[in-house]
């Protein structure tokens, strides 16, 4: 319930005014309009945001962050409850304490607000520009606001890149934090770096003192995603916004809401990777019939494609001069008709919901690197590629199409073609679709972070309710919270996936374990999981690549990487190879009762245990770095009273990521609330548990 308590024009009340804490009292941030807008953050009394500013600088106006002066304030609390369509909890509480301070500035009767949250897990706050008449249009030139902290934090960052978040994470202090120190030879095809010193956010910080600070933001609407620009010596972060082709960050008009900027803050790293924060800052579902939103485990024609088995292309040149009339099969296309249905059969086989199925359309002899506008049309099968045959088929089986768009980056194409491509969908019975967004963006000059792209993948998801079609985007700004608001925007990748394994570098063992303290914040991530087969070279002698994980962590990473999304990514023949392995999957579910993570530290590991939404089972996940860790973990979550079958896919006594990956084993234990379980997390490995009441 909302409750709002009236100003009192005393002066105390005004000095009283300047200050919020969080519910639990915890958390206070005091804001000054003193010369210049500015505000802190403290901690249990300690500061951990020092006095920072606020404002921007606009475009034919100037520096609009002084000479305001608070004319009014209004004051509410807020404690509810509400359910989301899909989840990691299916109940989610709202308790915060809340400002607005209304700023006039005398010098041009300009009006501005100053909105602020605060959580008992940390604070939030947005810019508000009120209807008025001296200011309707108007352009943001940059943002001044900034988040000064008191130490030299160790940060967990990747570099501030306006077209990639598709980095390994770095684990520096602040004070190391430099883009020329990096390797960037890391298959990453497309890099926009903004400045040697900046970062992505969400940035995850720990101090010496072990307190545990978040930087991110939510609701991103009409407006670039947030980057930070670094000052190693001060330890100050500024935000840093992606440019359009004319240099301006923004074209707004008032009323507007910025997006919140928000500041965790925790000594419990639990309290920051199971936070819902980021979703209570977002606006309610916009969509009122949900039924036809669902959670989906799939399969696909994709894997085959990476360690080199198929192509995406039907003449397999990556030669657009075989193109046409032209047109010569290679004989490694991937997305065959009756390659097809291999995996129609085995998602029916075991009971899986969808198939997505890559290079199907033509355009992909020549999609990448070349800046082409019309690439693809979304509508055209390649010759081999019977989609009435595959569509009368798949739902022969039960099973259900995911249709694939990539982009290429030429969203100016796809934008022209978007209603057509999801007709066509409508008419084949596609319920869902992954976009691609892969090399250079058009119109040209704009980035993927930028006001125009952001606004995009926003419409893409919008324009898909309207045909109750469900979006994964690959390639996109990263999510902040969106999905709340547009629920069928059910997944997205925007961080480096699983895909990288097979062709770079890699992502090393802490990679996952980094993840739900970061990009997971915003939003599900279609990772692309469960790789059996981990060395490359299975596939090509030659071939020094692999999965720096153990087969135990594939099966965890269905727990700790959440999402309603989930891909069966391997080959269907090495499933087939370790069947008893490959349970796990099947059984796991993809939409959550309720989750607890019991174990949390950013860069090491993380334990999380979670209930199905439909049934009295319970899964659990265990990862860690590259380090071997020993665990005990309590089943106190379960029911009291209750026996329960805990069937545990754990790492083999020599199992090792690099030297034996494949190395697992599994038993069969009964177990109560009472229980306790001994874990084993071999160096870059896992665990994974699916504990299932006895009848």
């Amino acid at each position: 319930m909302k409750r709002f308590f009236p100003l009192v024009f005393i002066l105390t009340s005004v000095m009283q005014a300047q200050t919020l804490k969080s519910p639990n009292g915890k958390i206070t941030v005091t804001f000054s309009a003193k010369e210049q807008l500015t505000y802190e953050v403290r901690f249990e009394n300690k500061v951990v945001v020092d006095v920072s500013r606020l404002g921007f600088k606009l475009k034919d106006i100037g520096d609009f962050s002084n000479g305001f002066r608070v004319v009014g304030e209004s004051r509410s609390s807020e404690n509810t409850t509400w359910q989301p369509v899909l989840g990691e909890v299916s109940n989610i509480k709202n308790n915060y304490n809340e400002v607005v301070f209304n700023l006039l500035r005398d010098s041009d009767k300009r009006q501005m607000n100053i909105h602020f949250r605060a959580f008992d897990e940390g604070i939030a706050f947005r810019y508000e520009f009120p209807k008025q008449s001296n200011l309707n249009y108007f352009v943001v030139s940059e943002e001044l606001t900034a988040f000064q902290l008191t130490e030299d934090y160790k940060a967990f960052w990747i570099p501030a890149d306006f077209d990639s978040q598709e980095y390994v994470y770095n684990e520096t202090p602040i004070s190391k934090i430099d883009v020329d120190n990096l390797n960037l030879n890391n298959g990453i095809g497309m890099k926009s770096i903004a400045t040697r010193y900046g970062v992505q956010s969400p940035l995850m910080l720990k101090s010496t003192t072990g307190l545990y600070v978040n930087i991110f933001e939510a609701a991103v609407v009409n407006y670039p995603v947030m980057h930070l620009a670094v000052d190693p010596k001060s330890y100050l972060f500024s935000a840093l916004l992606a440019p359009n082709p004319l240099g301006e960050k923004a074209y707004l008009q008032a009323p507007y809401n910025t997006p919140w900027r928000t500041v965790m803050i925790s000594k419990d790293a639990r309290d920051i990777v199971g936070s819902k924060m980021i979703l209570n800052l977002n606006e309610p579902s916009k969509i009122k019939e949900t039924s036809w939103i669902k959670p989906m485990k799939y399969v696909g024609v994709w894997w085959e494609m990476h360690v080199g088995k198929s192509t995406w292309d039907y003449a397999g040149s990556q030669n657009a001069q075989n193109t046409g009339k032209e047109l010569i099969a290679s004989g490694k296309h991937g997305a065959t008709t009756q390659n097809v249905k291999r995996y129609i059969d085995f998602a029916a086989t075991h009971g899986f919901d969808g198939v997505l199925v890559e290079g199907w359309n033509t355009g992909w002899e020549d999609w990448f690197g070349n800046w082409k506008e019309d690439v693809f049309d979304f509508v055209t099968p390649y010759p081999d590629f019977d989609i009435k045959e595959i569509t009368e088929y798949a739902k022969s089986k039960n099973v259900k199409m995911i249709m694939h768009h990539e982009t290429s980056g030429s969203v100016a194409n796809y934008e022209r073609r978007l209603d057509r491509a999801f007709a066509f969908m409508k008419k084949y019975g596609y319920g869902a679709v992954k976009t691609g967004y892969v090399g250079r963006i058009i119109p040209r000059g704009e980035f993927h972070d930028g006001q125009t792209m952001l606004n995009h993948f926003n419409w893409v998801a919008e324009r898909a309710a309207e045909q109750r079609i469900m979006v994964n985007s690959h390639e996109s700004t990263r999510p902040t919270g969106y999905h709340r608001t547009y629920p069928n925007y059910i997944a997205a990748e925007a961080a480096r996936g699983n895909e990288f394994n097979a062709w770079s570098s890699g992502n090393p063992p802490m990679h996952e374990t980094i993840l739900p303290f970061t990009r997971l914040l915003g939003g599900p991530m279609d990772y692309t999981p469960g790789i059996f087969e981990i060395k490359m070279s299975a596939y090509d002698p030659a071939k020094k690549e692999q999965v720096h994980t153990t087969l135990a962590k594939q099966l965890a990473l269905y727990v700790t990487l959440y999402s309603p999304l989930q891909m069966a990514a391997d080959l269907p023949e090495n499933y087939e190879r370790h069947l008893d392995a490959f349970q796990f999957i099947k059984d796991v579910a993809a939409d959550w009762q309720d989750t607890k993570y019991l174990e949390a530290e950013p860069g090491d590991y993380l334990t999380v245990v979670r209930k199905d939404k439909s049934s009295e089972r319970w899964f659990l996940g265990a990862i860690t770095d590259e380090n071997a860790r020993k665990t005990e973990i309590s089943l106190d979550f379960l029911t009291p009273g209750v026996k329960y079958k805990a069937t545990v896919y754990e790492d083999g006594k020599a199992a090792h990521w690099e030297k034996n990956p494949k190395s697992y084993a599994i038993k069969t234990i009964q177990v109560t609330s009472k229980s306790k379980l001994q874990l084993h997390l071999a160096e870059g490995g896992g665990a994974a548990v699916s504990i299932v009441p006895i009848p």
